[in-house]
């Protein structure tokens, strides 16, 4: 038994059987890669058979010494648990050496929510005269009406566009598909963007079906999206922390304001279980208990 053998098993477990994308992959790789390199730092040659209750709180103290978030670390732990969890499974080990490894207690954390004329500012903001203007209107109408993850916006596909029924099909998390309703703004956007900057690239031939494009005509970077969002943001002088993810939050946490059903924001926004869901319909209460908090004098 090895580091490496294992690893790769452990990856093809996770893609395969659970059916995680390459980021959610990645990130758990990554976890556990800081174990292994915690073991060599110490010059402990141990097989992942052979890892104790001993070397993970080594680890977990080394990762809290440097100051790494409580949030950062309980997703190592879980990243590591996970790995130990498939070698029971595949009967490789007899203990799982992570069994009465505890986590660190982290609150829930607040998502950052926009307000509808904040959205609006930063959608009239696009410039576009600029030849990547539309497509990136376009962008931010999307991610608002449909409340798509950033993975999901820049793998989304022409042939998924169901306009005629208002509909848009999204492969998520797990390669589950879900359909969700694409509003009248997004759809107008949409097909400018299609007509007045798409089809004048020359677009590469296994992207072909990709709706957002680089002007190479390659499918866009989650970085990419990052930046257009971030730029935007701090051209406007915004203080909120601007993010892909803050039009998805807004998109959610509008609808259940407005009355929205739980379990349809759930099918919408992809949640697997609607706890997640649920922390949309405690944003104002713990948003006023924050205030209070904050600024009361006898708090």
């Amino acid at each position: 038994m090895n580091w490496e053998t294992e690893i790769d098993e452990f990856r093809s477990y996770l893609k395969l059987e659970k059916g995680l994308s390459d980021n959610s992959i990645n990130a758990y790789i990554t976890d556990l890669n800081k174990l292994v390199r915690y073991l060599q730092d110490r010059g402990l040659e141990m097989e992942p058979d052979k890892v104790t209750l001993t070397e993970l709180k080594g680890l977990m103290e080394w990762v809290s010494s440097r100051g790494i978030s409580p949030r950062t670390q309980a997703r190592i732990i879980s990243g590591i648990k996970s790995f130990y969890k498939f070698l029971l499974i595949e009967e490789i080990i007899e203990k799982d050496p992570t069994a009465l490894l505890e986590a660190p207690r982290i609150g829930r954390k607040l998502p950052e929510v926009m307000t509808v004329e904040e959205i609006d500012t930063i959608i009239n903001a696009v410039d576009t005269k600029k030849p990547e203007g539309q497509r990136n209107k376009a962008i931010l109408e999307t991610l608002y009406s449909c409340g798509l993850r950033v993975s999901e916006l820049i793998d989304m596909k022409i042939s998924n566009l169901y306009f005629e029924s208002g509909f848009i099909k999204i492969e998520g998390k797990g390669n589950k598909e879900r359909l969700v309703p694409v509003s009248t703004k997004a759809i107008k956007e949409i097909n400018l963007y299609l007509s007045e900057y798409r089809r004048l690239l020359k677009i590469h031939p296994e992207h072909e079906d990709i709706l957002f494009l680089n002007r190479r005509g390659k499918k866009l970077s989650r970085v990419m999206i990052f930046t257009i969002i971030k730029n935007i943001a701090n051209s406007l002088n915004i203080s909120k922390n601007i993010s892909p993810h803050t039009f998805r939050h807004s998109f959610a946490t509008h609808l259940v304001d407005g009355g929205a059903n739980l379990r349809a924001v759930q099918e919408m926004l992809g949640h697997e279980s609607i706890i997640t869901t649920e922390i949309y319909t405690h944003l104002d209460k713990d948003y006023l208990k924050e205030t209070v908090s904050q600024f009361h004098p006898r708090q």
